[in-house]
């Protein structure tokens, strides 16, 4: 057997027996949950009334687990017993030895699955049970990028369409899934509950599209606040302004919107420092790798829009963003907390990332 991603195990057809030791590991207990759900099905073979048993980590004795395991029901038509120690990083610190023995002489015919958080790749338990066992990933799936591990937002995006295709019956386009990762990440539980909320809309079938993702996922809120990004990152300073006033109106904080929209401006900071320190180390980089560095979606689509926003506001203005969010965000806290002052120091902003500051001079 052999480690495998989450996203393989769910998706695979495979009918191959489960072997006697599973480990299903990592952050995102969503995953987790839906790799138990798929070991006990395989485990149960059909049969509804399988032997399964579920121990707590904290309080589970490894006397106890064994016996569970070794344990044949009477009433599992012949299919194997299943026993899950949930939680189980504090059962597999006190009893790593023991687990070592087990996995190189299993007992009976049982499975017994892990249920951990955190899994080293460097202990001897690892390698034993890669070499016999099963071992399913439960991570957000990454990518090499230079020396650097990122999200790999593409794999992602990808398992998500088929998910919800297959999961809730509704078709989710692509535009639609990049628009709900940046409004929920990659947690995958949240973006299931999503998927499922916005498959009712769509109808049985039916297709996700990204205005239904801004309008039932983000709101209203969301969709201006994203709006008013775009336009500030685009030197649209008339429009910036007019969704600006939009929000204000309708009763949010400027503090709000700032830390709101601070996020997406903070990327093309990061950007640009990348991009220099490259330049200057000697080992220059293209202005997309340093907006993938800086955590913009690795798709055509959105390095496309990124690298054009960034070559608006041009290398001077890029990179006094972060001088300028500061500035913002102390004048907001401080000097313009009022009303009126906090909307200038917005506007502020604004005008200086904007198309007629590039011609003039910065504000």
């Amino acid at each position: 057997m052999a480690t495998i991603h989450i996203f393989d195990f769910l998706d695979g057809t495979s009918s191959d027996r489960i072997p006697s030791v599973c480990v299903v590991f990592g952050g995102e207990p969503f995953l987790r949950r839906e790799g138990l759900r798929k070991i006990r099905a395989e485990v149960a073979e059909g049969s509804p009334d399988a032997s399964y048993q579920a121990l707590e980590g904290e309080r589970a004795e490894w006397r106890d687990v064994m016996d569970e395991v070794s344990t044949v029901s009477l009433f599992g038509g012949g299919s194997r017993r299943l026993v899950v120690v949930e939680d189980a990083d504090e059962f597999v610190t006190k009893h790593r030895a023991a687990l070592e023995t087990f996995v190189e002489r299993p007992r009976g015919k049982g499975v017994l699955v892990l249920d951990v958080e955190t899994w080293a790749a460097n202990t001897r338990l690892y390698k034993a049970i890669n070499s016999s066992g099963l071992q399913i990933d439960c991570r957000p799936p990454e990518k090499a990028v230079g020396n650097r591990k990122v999200p790999d937002e593409a794999r992602t995006s990808k398992w998500l369409g088929e998910w919800c295709q297959r999961r809730h019956d509704a078709k989710l386009d692509s535009a639609a899934c990049r628009a709900l990762l940046e409004l929920v990440g990659t947690r995958f539980g949240i973006l299931d509950q999503e998927l499922a909320k916005l498959a009712l809309f769509a109808g049985p079938g039916g297709k996700i599209t990204q205005d239904m993702v801004h309008d039932i996922v983000g709101g209203w809120r969301t969709k201006s606040i994203w709006d008013m990004t775009d336009a500030i990152l685009g030197g649209n300073a008339a429009e910036a302004l007019k969704q600006l006033d939009f929000m204000i109106r309708a009763g949010d904080y400027p503090i709000v919107i700032f830390a709101a929209m601070a996020g997406a401006m903070r990327r093309f900071g990061a950007a640009t420092r990348a991009f220099q320190r490259a330049e200057n180390s000697g080992r220059p980089i293209s202005v997309r790798d340093a907006l993938v560095q800086a955590g913009v979606p690795a798709w055509k689509g959105a390095l496309d829009k990124a690298e054009e926003q960034l070559k608006q506001l041009g290398r001077h203005r890029a990179g006094k963003l972060y001088r300028w969010l500061l500035d913002t965000d102390l004048a907001l806290k401080g000097s313009h907390s009022s009303p009126d002052r906090a909307r200038f120091a917005l506007e502020r902003f604004i005008i200086r990332c904007s198309k007629l500051a590039a011609k003039i001079g910065n504000i």
